[in-house]
């Protein structure tokens, strides 16, 4: 449904930080899938670990918030700008079940479970090959500089 190139019209973060590859399927105002590929080219594996690489699991949840952002924006309406900024504002019942390795695809599933005045909350779900990764309720605070 989005590619790369629509991602970051979206997104502030390029590389190495963008942690998104492509949205899957999108309901705005309500969910979001989206994808990584974890490549073993990722710039934190040298260092997390050299003889056993796995994707840290804040990095995870870091993606979670991404795909967050690309659903919320898309729901309002707004491509963000220079003076838009998404802020963690909490991140709570974060579970991580599964290790992530190079090679595996992480599909991301976030829904929008609140929205007050530009706070928004979510459940986010990361899985490999059906298997649940990493869970967590995030919430992020949309912002104009």
């Amino acid at each position: 449904m989005m590619n790369i190139n629509e991602i970051v019209e979206y997104l502030p973060h390029r590389y190495p930080f963008l942690l998104i590859d492509r949205v899957l399927e999108m309901e705005e105002g309500k969910r979001i899938i989206a994808l990584k590929n974890v490549t073993m080219n990722e710039p934190f594996f040298p260092g997390h670990f050299p003889h056993h690489p796995v994707m840290p699991g804040v990095l995870i949840v870091e993606a979670m918030a991404q795909a967050a952002a690309v659903l919320s924006f898309k729901s309002m309406g707004v491509k963000p700008d220079e003076n838009s900024v998404v802020y963690f504002a909490g991140i709570d019942n974060v579970r991580f079940k599964r290790p992530v390795v190079p090679g595996d695809q992480l599909i991301f599933e976030v829904e929008i479970t609140q929205n007050k005045r530009n706070i928004y909350k979510y459940k986010g779900v990361a899985r490999v090959n059906g298997e649940v990764a990493t869970e967590a309720d995030l919430m992020c605070a949309l912002k104009t500089l």
